[in-house]
């Protein structure tokens, strides 16, 4: 079970302190309706543990604990809701040393706290906890002339367990490699549903019906299906107009699988076949994201690959007499930056845009290391205003992949169709 390799690691790390992690509580939607439920990402990272309504605690020390506060056993809420594990089975199938009803937190929390002199929370990511806990530290200041020790200093879990999140383990890895099957098959499955008139939302429909029908949870972020010059929305998301042939489509997503992300980019024609000019902005893109790829290499810095990207994309941008000058000014002066305005990637874990540093304490960029996950996705807008040819305006490509660092260099785990001419023949085999 790697969660309980990973409370271990994590008790190394606060020392004799003790560390608090709250899952995340359900949303309502409208009314009395919920959003669907998923726990917190660092909370999942630690236990595995589906419910809501909890959290781990970790005692540091020369006597470590780890224990659970979650739902207790109800059977009329069971009922309507589904059951629950309730402390004593949550124990057992999930390797704490303790569990105790989420009901009994704020009583046992001073005790827990008291003889520590530091607390380690996730800072930030819920104001309602950090008073909770506040309010435990209080209750043993009060019996302070008494002799109780109280915590004084209160510290970022998010820094350690980010460092940890950064790297993936052989069980995270597997999760992620599905993930990416799956995209792969949604994509490939849009690719295969496209044709002059139809929606957005249509293709948005097909994503999602393999997503489910291959066993995701669903999306792991809102699906960016841009049509047209849609595509030059960056964050586009209303997936609403209607397609037409002759133009691009555009669609950025990628599913959950057992709560770890895919992200996946493809650009393909809507009637089957790409223009000669958005072949040739295709293929500048695609080379681009090639050059990135092969700088993906352990030990070289983050943005090496996007620096990569950069110079390919401002190469193409001279050799379609959109830019003119000399290259390496051209990349000073950030001119490529109307056309391509982001990063080249990000990590890509539990959250599509993951956990973890890009740039290391002595302000260098973090460096690469086996075991790391990412994204590589260059890209090229032209929008209609933005002063270029004519047959180059309202054309959006990026294409994404999702890369495993490894003892020698960049591992793609993504598969969907992908070179012009790997698109156009799926397209065609309808």
């Amino acid at each position: 079970m790697p969660y309980l390799a990973r409370r271990k690691l994590l008790l190394e790390k606060i020392g004799d302190g003790i560390a608090i992690i709250p899952t995340a509580p359900r949303r309502i939607r409208n009314r009395d309706s919920y959003y669907s439920y998923r726990p917190d990402s660092y909370f999942w990272y630690l236990s595995g543990f589906p419910e809501p309504d909890a959290a781990i605690v970790l005692v540091g020390g020369n006597k470590p604990r780890v224990l659970l506060f979650c739902q207790g056993k109800n059977e009329e809420r069971e009922t309507w809701e589904g059951v629950r594990y309730g402390p004593n089975a949550a124990r057992e199938i999930f390797g704490f040393d303790e569990a105790y009803d989420f009901s009994e937190i704020d009583s046992c929390l001073p005790g827990l706290f008291s003889g520590h002199q530091s607390i380690w929370i996730p800072l930030g990511q819920d104001r309602r906890w950090e008073t909770r806990i506040l309010s435990a530290i209080n209750v043993l200041r009060t019996k302070a002339r008494a002799g109780t020790r109280f915590p004084t200093q209160i510290n970022d879990l998010c820094t350690p367990l980010d460092r940890m999140r950064r790297i993936k383990d052989a069980h995270e890895t597997a999760l992620m490699f599905k993930a990416a099957a799956i995209t792969s098959a949604g994509h490939a499955r849009a690719m295969r549903a496209c044709h002059d008139g139809i929606t957005e939302y249509a293709l948005e429909a097909e994503l999602g019906h393999e997503f489910r029908r291959l066993g995701a949870s669903g999306h792991a972020y809102p699906p960016i299906v841009a049509g047209g010059s849609n595509a030059c929305v960056l964050h586009y998301c209303e997936n609403s107009a209607r397609l037409t042939e002759g133009m691009l489509v555009l669609i950025d997503a990628g599913c959950e699988f057992e709560n770890y992300a895919a992200d996946i980019t493809r650009t393909f024609p809507v009637g089957g076949r790409f223009t000669a000019a958005q072949r040739d902005i295709y293929e500048i893109v695609l080379a681009a994201q090639n050059a990135a790829i092969g700088a993906i290499v352990p030990g070289t810095a983050f943005n090496a690959y996007h620096d990569a990207a950069v110079r390919v994309l401002t190469q193409g941008l001279l050799d379609l007499k959109i830019l003119n000058g000399a290259l390496d000014g051209l990349i000073e002066s950030e001119a490529y930056k109307p056309y391509y305005m982001h990063r080249s990637g990000h990590w890509l874990g539990l959250d599509v845009h993951d956990a973890g540093e890009y740039v290391a304490e002595d302000r260098e960029w973090a460096a690469l290391v086996p075991g790391m996950t990412l994204t590589v996705e260059p890209g090229l807008y032209f929008s209609r205003g933005s002063g270029v040819p004519e047959a180059f305006r309202g054309i959006g490509v990026r294409i994404e992949d999702d890369i495993l660092v490894t003892e020698t260099g960049a591992s793609v785990y993504t598969s969907a169709p992908k070179s012009a001419s790997e698109i156009e023949e799926i397209m065609r085999c309808k």
